[in-house]
């Protein structure tokens, strides 16, 4: 599991340790990233002056295709986790 955001890598960090992630974060201040994965916000949308992407998670599978997309726009992120497991164990 890899998360990444248009943050620093002071901020990431930072992030990391208040939130005890277990997990690799990507910083992607330049925003190519989030542009292959479509996470960046386009004019005159929401929080677009603020650079804040979109949150969305992918699935990737074994052979490095997106499985599955998931845009977080208003959605519960304990429910979002357990959809996304149960995905995973459906896939495998």
């Amino acid at each position: 599991m890899v998360g990444a955001s248009f943050d620093t890598v002071e901020e990431q960090i930072a992030f990391a340790e208040t939130e005890s992630f277990p997990f690799a974060l990507i910083s992607d201040t330049d925003k190519a990233v989030g542009r292959l994965y479509h996470a960046e916000r386009e004019p005159g949308e929401d929080y677009y002056d603020w650079g804040v992407p979109r949150r969305i998670t992918y699935l990737i599978d074994p052979e490095g295709q997106i499985a599955a997309a998931y845009d977080l726009a208003g959605q519960d992120l304990a429910g979002h986790a357990a959809q996304v497991l149960a995905d995973i164990a459906a896939r495998s």
